[in-house]
């Protein structure tokens, strides 16, 4: 006899001899098949959210997940952020789109505009601009929105020595889809 008679009453898993975790994967499995039931539960709280199954059911769109890459830009809309510029040591690597990274080029480096992009760059301090054409991706720091060659950077007053900016991106004129891209 067990010197706790409560103890049965408050584990019952334990009075019928079951191993603890396989009570707990149970319970867990209970929950999961449940679903939503409470305002409590965030999932409730979120709304209708489209599955695979059902991939724009309803007007639902599918969410974005919260890691994605940034997606290429179709519009012109202007962007502010900081901008830095290439090392040295990059001069004659390949860019993006195919060609070879020239120092003395006004080329720049984007994540989110498309290749062959012509926009033009502001630095915010200073006033001075220049237009250059977007070939590579990148800038892979956090925080930054535009590689710029030494040329371009030199020419908007970005010096060596303070390395970044803020600047704004305002694109001219932005390339038509690719034929590949356009789905059927």
């Amino acid at each position: 006899m067990d010197a706790r008679p409560g103890l049965r009453r408050l584990l019952p898993w334990r009075a019928a001899g079951a191993n603890p975790l396989t009570a707990v994967a149970v319970a867990a499995v209970a929950v999961v098949l449940a679903g939503p039931t409470s305002a409590r539960d965030p999932r409730a709280l979120d709304g209708p959210v489209a599955t695979r199954s059902e991939p724009r059911a309803a007007g639902i769109e599918p969410r974005p997940h919260p890691t994605a890459k940034p997606q290429a830009e179709r519009h012109h809309r202007r962007q502010v952020g900081i901008a830095s510029f290439y090392a040295r040591r990059f001069g004659g690597r390949r860019m993006a789109d195919g060609t070879r990274l020239d120092l003395n080029d006004h080329v720049a480096a984007s994540r989110t505009l498309p290749l062959g992009t012509e926009a033009r760059v502001t630095n915010l301090e200073t006033g001075l601009s220049t237009q250059v054409t977007i070939q590579d991706r990148g800038p892979y720091a956090k925080g930054r929105i535009l590689d710029l060659t030494p040329a371009a950077a030199e020419a908007i007053g970005i010096t060596r020595k303070d390395g970044v900016a803020k600047v704004e991106v305002q694109p001219l004129s932005v390339p038509p889809p690719k034929d590949d891209d356009r789905k059927d």
